[in-house]
């Protein structure tokens, strides 16, 4: 693994927009004004390459939510959005993703030096992707229906449904992907005529807050979007308990999953879940390895492995084993770690200072449970939160780090000989997000995806479409995003009866 250094490698590359931005004191969006939190309290978000700080950002309390709420409470019933027609939420939703593509370098340079990845990826993936999020969706606004139902006597009575919006809805967004996760919740919810209080994770808001001048830009009207900057245990909460919040929609670790389960509780409001992981990689004997290797490496350190679905547990059949190990240990050693806006590098620090503690402590666990370490596993001491690439061999089911989601640059590999009893390791976990499969059998490959409990199987390669339904089975969720059942989960279904 080579370090590139943190000194002076951000500085200089930074762009006059963006320098602008961090320059200003960022506020919260509510109701159409940027405005400071009502206690005056902010907090800093920090550059994970170098710990520095890059901005101040309100801290939001129970009374920004409350305002928040209120607005998006007006805008749904009383302003210009209830009486908006769906063609023209479309285009305005659509002009949004115009406006992601004409900003898309500050956006993705902002998006680098909040969260740290490399920004080739912020530039060539987060940043697009966002913006065919909201194209995508822009397109089912005008394609939200209901059915005509035939009962009784034809003649006296005719019934329909209508899908109406869901009403006010509370989004919480991870850290990992802030401007993609903030894109996926956004958009179904614009498209079906919902309005929003968004809440970005409290160590990656700054590329939220420059979407939501976005918004204002593309013409929403005052109040149907609200950006609040705070702490889960705080803003988080107030929203997940609000009684006039309708939706709640979240993506983070299952355990704050729980306690948004409970809070939902009082008014009994909706609540879509997207949760942890503990994903498996399985290479099969027959497997291509020219494609499948690197296919498991990527799946396993994108993103630094803050991914949900990263293939932390890999499942190489006893005779491809080795030369998978060998292969997996050799790219992960040559990998450039360094400050995301640095050139040529291919992975970027960990996102906080309590997740590089929390991943280093799982990576001494594994060690003093007893797992190899081809390469890797060292702490580094040097300013960031740089983790090295680290790859297990000589691992057991019952080990933390096949069993724990990591969320980092960590990756475990086992030896399967038997097809049954690979299916048992694979489904023993309290998750089940996702799985990828590398066989040319598709005998097997059908086998597999109809066993492993998992809401999504990959054979042969990943995607991430926008069109494809996403979320989890047992621990890893509710409900699903994107496609078209992301935009039904923002709709509600009345049925009309009328007697002639």
């Amino acid at each position: 693994m080579t370090i590139i250094s943190p000194e002076n490698a951000e500085k200089a590359a930074v762009l006059p927009a963006v320098r602008r931005f961090l320059d200003r004191t960022p506020s919260m969006l509510i109701d159409g004004s940027w405005v400071p939190a009502l206690s005056g309290e902010t907090f800093a978000t920090v550059d994970p390459a170098t710990g520095e700080e890059l901005a101040r950002v309100p801290a939001a309390g129970r009374a920004d939510v409350d305002r928040a709420v209120r607005a998006a409470r007006d805008a749904l019933e009383n302003g210009p959005w209830s009486r908006t027609t769906p063609a023209e939420r479309a285009r305005l939703v659509w002009r949004l993703a115009e406006l992601i593509d004409e900003n898309a370098d500050e956006l993705a340079q902002l998006e680098t030096l909040d969260q740290g990845k490399p920004l080739s990826v912020a530039r060539g993936a987060d940043v697009p992707g966002s913006a065919e999020t909201f194209r995508y969706m822009a397109g089912w606004a005008t394609k939200i229906e209901g059915s005509t139902i035939p009962i009784g006597v034809p003649d006296t009575l005719v019934a329909y449904t209508r899908r109406e919006p869901i009403g006010v809805v509370g989004q919480i967004v991870p850290w990992n992907f802030p401007l993609a996760m903030a894109a996926w919740k956004l958009a179904p919810a614009l498209a079906a005529g919902c309005t929003v209080v968004l809440k970005p994770a409290e160590e990656t808001p700054l590329s939220t807050l420059r979407l939501g001048e976005l918004i204002q830009q593309a013409g929403f009207p005052d109040g149907v979007v609200n950006i609040l900057t705070g702490f889960g245990e705080t803003a988080g909460a107030a929203l997940a308990e609000h009684p006039d919040i309708d939706k709640i929609a979240f993506t983070g670790s299952t355990e704050v999953g729980r306690s948004i389960i409970r809070a939902s509780a009082g008014n009994l409001k909706r609540v879509t879940l997207e949760l942890g992981g503990k994903n498996p990689s399985i290479v099969m004997g027959d497997a291509d390895l020219d494609r499948a290797i690197p296919g498991v490496f990527r799946g396993a350190f994108a993103n630094a492995g803050q991914v949900c679905t990263a293939g932390s547990r890999v499942y190489a059949h006893a005779s491809v084993y080795d030369k998978v190990v060998a292969e997996l240990t050799r790219r992960a050693s040559d990998m450039a770690v360094g400050p995301g806006l640095a050139p040529d590098v291919d992975m970027g620090p960990l996102v906080s200072s309590a997740q590089f503690t929390r991943v280093n402590g799982l990576v001494g666990e594994g060690v003093a449970a007893g797992a190899s370490v081809t390469t890797g596993g060292t702490r580094w001491e040097g300013p960031g939160y740089f983790v090295e690439p680290t790859v297990f061999t000589d691992v057991r089911p019952d080990m933390s780090i096949m069993r724990e989601e990591i969320f980092g640059p960590v990756v475990a590999v086992g030896r399967f000989d038997d097809l049954d009893d690979l299916v048992t390791q694979v489904n023993d976990t309290i998750y089940g997000l996702a799985a990828e499969v590398w066989t040319r059998d598709v005998s097997v490959a059908h086998h597999l995806a109809a066993k492993i409990k998992a809401g999504t199987v990959w054979i042969n390669g990943r995607s991430m479409d926008i069109a494809l339904p996403f979320g989890g089975f047992k621990q890893s969720g509710w409900g699903r995003e994107k496609g078209a059942e992301g935009i039904e989960a923002y709709t509600q279904t009345k049925t009309v009866v009328i007697t002639l």
